[in-house]
């Protein structure tokens, strides 16, 4: 059977899965189709959650990060991982115990305006927008290569998908769709790893097989592989950040944006009790440690595999990698998976020098004396985690399993979104704002067509990212966290901030993370707009657009607090509201208003 059949197969039976659950579990009502029925059982959100959680950014690119800047890059493990622990503890517990549909109920309610109820719309819809376009392109990477269909049809393909299991299931849909994506995806991403694993250092555990001695050479797989890249003039695979103060805010923009993302955020109005909630977050973040805990393996192996497939002579023991990074192979001569990927695009060759081979360097290096003019080969980030079975000859079986899983990453998470995005204009802005005598029916009606639409603006961004998928998706974590995780804290743990307050430190957060972010990077969806080279040369005290949410949310901070002690506090029965949800009465139910 060919490999185009059995990927066929893997991904045609998940997608016959996802939406005989979506028809199974079909939304009746508004309650359905926003919570799920507020009846999910923990262990089942905390499955649904990390499959929300660990999108193609986590699945497909981040892991593609890990492997081309190494130990910099880590700061995306430790930034989502510590947002999820933040939001875990300080939020989604009391946000339950509120005991409202969205994000923008909350902020409304809690600073009685619907100004501040309409400017969490839009945060939340620019910050959701924003992430779901990394899905997106992700779903069209693996798509362009395991159906052999171009990225365009691919992301057009998963939008598709998603339209027939979201549109009509709603939350409670999604949900259980979302239990099963989990399952395929981190069976998908497990086991490739395990077999690299194996190969590389004999030990089936590939976090400890990271650590562990690499068999051919009989030198730690680290060292190897510093070795390895040292030799084509990058630096050291586990090298150090010298910009310390940027990879602080970077790390820090991803934790408090991870916290104030509205599609995890809206997974813990789910469960039918506080103690769920809680419960829930414990059980997500297991889930997802399963993956995390893998990706750095993945990308250092990844990583490994590529370099002595472009340069085997440095495979085995080695006595001199400048030596023998003189030898690459012939052009012709190139693997399988090299060619296969070459037809979607996401691998590029240009031989500059005009000798048949493969010039595979870091060109920032003069190796001219090698006769080398520049490097020749382009590999997208976004393919290492799926290309990985092909470069160490894993089983067709493997590479159909790895294709289901990436689409299904993508897809878990698109869904989320359009779901937060859908509620905010049909629940928020419809019924709460613009019309609210609607009926249950119309509301259910106004929430599916914006579920459409939402898909339907995703689907055109999503053909022009403006980045590889974690990179689009860091932008989403530096809106959120500068527009919506300020706003969310101060509502839980501070009585003295009013509507004024809130409304102007969410507007101030945004507005400035936005100005930094396209002034450097430009209109993400207008390419070649930016103003100023996006370079550190040029950076605000060094600091990177994508590590400007954490300033931004520090901003919305001093802002909100700074306009609240000049203005009215909020009425006592705000006051009031407050200390009901940060301290429990009765028996720990959901309180509803």
């Amino acid at each position: 059977m060919s490999q185009f059949a059995i990927n066929l197969i893997f991904v045609g039976a998940s997608f016959a899965l996802y939406i005989g659950i979506a028809i199974w579990a079909r939304a009746g009502s508004t309650k359905d189709f926003y919570v799920a029925g507020g009846g999910v059982h923990p262990v089942t959100n905390g499955m649904a959650t990390a499959a929300d959680w660990m999108s193609a950014a986590s699945f497909i690119s981040m892991a593609g990060l890990l492997a081309s800047g190494g130990y910099a890059n880590s700061t995306f493990l430790m930034g989502w991982t510590g947002g999820y622990v933040i939001l875990a503890m300080l939020l989604a517990p009391y946000l339950r115990k509120f005991g409202k549909f969205t994000v923008p109920d909350f902020i409304g309610d809690r600073f009685y305006s619907s100004t501040a109820r309409l400017v969490a719309v839009v945060c939340l819809v620019v910050a959701s927008v924003t992430y779901v376009i990394g899905q997106m392109t992700g779903a069209g990477v693996a798509f362009s290569r395991f159906l052999e269909v171009s990225s365009t049809a691919g992301i057009w393909i998963a939008a598709a998908i998603v339209f027939l299991y979201a549109v009509f299931g709603g939350m409670k849909g999604i949900t259980y769709t979302q239990v099963a994506q989990y399952i395929v995806l981190i069976i998908a991403y497990t086991i490739p790893a395990v077999f690299i694993s194996l190969q590389l250092t004999n030990n089936p555990i590939p976090m400890f097989g990271m650590f562990s001695t690499h068999t051919e050479s009989g030198v730690p797989l680290l060292a190897k592989l510093d070795d390895v890249v040292n030799a084509l003039g990058f630096r050291d695979y586990t090298a150090d950040v010298d910009n310390k103060l940027n990879m602080v805010l970077f790390t820090l923009s991803l934790m408090v944006g991870t916290a104030g993302l509205p599609h995890v955020i809206i997974r813990f109005f789910t469960v039918p009790k506080v103690a769920d909630a809680r419960w829930s977050a414990g059980w997500a973040l297991v889930f997802i440690a399963l993956l995390y805990l893998t990706a750095p393996a993945v990308g250092s192996m990844a990583r490994l595999n590529l370099m002595t497939t472009i340069y085997p002579d440095m495979a085995g023991q080695v006595e001199n990698y400048e030596e023998a990074a003189t030898n690459p192979i012939a052009y012709e001569e190139r693997p399988e998976w090299v060619r296969t990927w070459e037809e979607t695009g996401l691998i590029t060759y240009e031989d500059l020098n005009n000798d048949g081979n493969i010039q595979f360097y870091n060109d920032a290096e003069d190796f001219s004396e090698r006769g080398w003019e520049g490097n020749e080969l382009t590999v997208n980030n976004d393919i290492l985690v799926l290309a990985n079975p092909e470069i160490a000859n894993l089983p067709s079986w493997v590479i159909g399993l790895i294709a289901a899983g990436g689409i299904a990453a993508a897809l878990s998470t698109a869904a989320g979104l359009l779901l937060a995005i859908s509620s905010a204009i049909s629940h928020d802005l419809i019924k709460n704002t613009i019309n609210p005598r609607i009926t249950e029916k119309g509301e259910m009606l106004a929430a599916r067509i914006s579920m459409a639409g939402a898909i339907l603006i995703a689907t055109y961004l999503g053909l022009n990212p403006p980045g590889f998928a974690a990179q689009t998706v860091a932008l989403a974590f530096g809106i959120a966290g500068a527009s919506l995780f300020p706003a969310l804290m101060m509502g839980i743990f501070s009585k003295r901030i009013n509507n004024v307050g809130a409304v102007a430190g969410m507007l101030a957060g945004l507005i400035c993370t936005l100005l930094y972010i396209f002034t450097y990077l430009g209109w993400l969806f207008i390419p070649g707009t930016n103003t100023l080279p996006n370079t550190v040369d040029n950076w605000i005290f060094g600091i990177s657009p994508l590590s400007f949410g954490a300033v931004g949310a520090i901003i919305n901070f001093i802002v909100a607090y700074g306009v609240s002690s000049v203005t009215a506090a909020p009425p006592q029965e705000i006051q009031d509201l407050v200390d009901s949800v940060r301290y429990p009465k009765g028996a720990g139910g959901a309180v509803d208003h």
